[in-house]
């Protein structure tokens, strides 16, 4: 198996020769899981990695889509070992053309610790300019997602030239039994409905066409809004460690001239219970919403509101204990005023920070040599 990546990241002088890179194996997930929860608990004490979330990413279908190393102990003649686990890890994701996400962690105990951080950036620019390269594009952005209490982070994403951009609210409404049923009704001529499926449980395509062209011109005028083709937006959403939940997709629709026409669009997600956790409501099985867009034409129609509306009744009715979802706290329209009034509430904050990479021939996708 090959181990080392093409040209990977030079190690600062004092680090020569005690560590080094390679590719990830299937016996990092767990240390490495490990070694970011810790990172996590420097400022949230009850954080934990998702172990499946990382193995996909790391060695599963997501590792597809990125260029990525683990930085291990060298053995005496100054190859990477695979019986001691990472102590810093760097993933650069092509998600879109002109937007590359970066996620990195490097361990508190690590020598050198700034300079090897800043060794991982430098290579995350490098390969997302290859990324930049052959999609056709000048420039990538580079984005890393910090928690605003991470000052760590911030202090070396700042020292490797990323501003930060935008804070983001992660916000949790509880769920009662009391809640289950129908939703309330819409306005006249709107109406949610799940998206069809054929009897295999596959959803018909063109409903998951008009979930993503909702998406795309919902978000049209938000910050750091990027274009995904449907090709990509399909793909991520089944490559993950879960299959899809179809039956957590809906459509709001309009009436028009007599035409039933797409107004918006739900997708939500499963979450998983986590028993470590001492808030009951939290600790519970829940649901995320990962995409609510309503189509600039249907605005001020009440669509957001029968949507969330669905999404509470839904979790109720599935015996979850609450529904969580992130938000723009500069939202262009507004959204976490109406999620505030309909019961959310802040209980996490994040920051994007971003930087950028120029398109250029990258050393990291030449044939190695022989």
């Amino acid at each position: 198996m090959l181990l080392t990546d093409h040209f990977p990241p030079t190690m600062p002088a004092a680090l020569t020769g005690s560590l080094t890179t390679r590719l990830p194996v299937e016996t990092d997930v767990e240390p490495l899981a490990e070694l970011v929860t810790r990172d996590i608990r420097s400022h949230t004490p009850d954080g934990v990695e998702d172990v499946d979330g990382l193995r996909s990413r790391l060695v599963g279908l997501r590792s597809w889509a990125r260029r990525q190393v683990v930085v291990v102990p060298s053995a005496p003649d100054g190859s990477p070992t695979l019986d001691q686990p990472p102590v810093a890890w760097v993933a650069v994701e092509d998600r879109a053309a002109g937007r590359s996400d970066v996620q990195f962690v490097v361990g508190r105990e690590v020598p050198e610790r700034d300079q090897l951080a800043a060794a991982l950036l430098d290579w995350a620019e490098e390969a997302a300019g290859s990324f930049a390269r052959h999609r056709g594009v000048k420039t990538t952005q580079l984005d890393v997602s910090a928690h605003e209490a991470d000052t760590d982070r911030a202090r070396l994403l700042t020292a490797a030239g990323y501003t930060m951009m935008r804070t983001w609210l992660h916000m949790r409404r509880p769920v009662t039994l009391e809640e289950t049923g129908p939703p309330p009704a819409t306005r006249p001529g709107t109406r949610v409905r799940r998206v069809h499926c054929h009897p295999s449980g596959l959803p018909v395509a063109q409903d998951v066409r008009t979930v993503h062209r909702m998406l795309e011109e919902s978000f049209a005028d938000h910050f750091s809004s990027y274009r995904e083709s449907f090709v990509e937006f399909a793909q991520r959403l089944i490559e993950g460690p879960d299959e899809a939940d179809w039956d957590h997709w809906w459509i709001a629709e309009v009436e028009r001239e007599g035409r039933w026409l797409p107004a918006g669009g739900l997708v939500t997600a499963k979450l998983r219970a986590r028993p470590e956790l001492t808030d009951p409501v939290a600790r519970g099985e829940g649901t995320y919403l990962e995409y609510l867009g309503v189509h600039r034409s249907a605005r001020g129609l009440g669509i957001a509101k029968a949507l969330l509306r669905v999404a509470i009744a839904d979790a109720a009715e599935r015996g979850r204990t609450h529904v969580d979802l992130e938000v723009d706290a500069d939202s262009p329209t507004g959204a976490d005023g109406l999620y505030a009034a309909m019961g959310w509430e802040t209980f996490e904050r994040t920051q994007s920070w971003h930087a950028g990479a120029e398109a250029h021939p990258s050393r990291l996708l030449e044939p190695p040599e022989g």
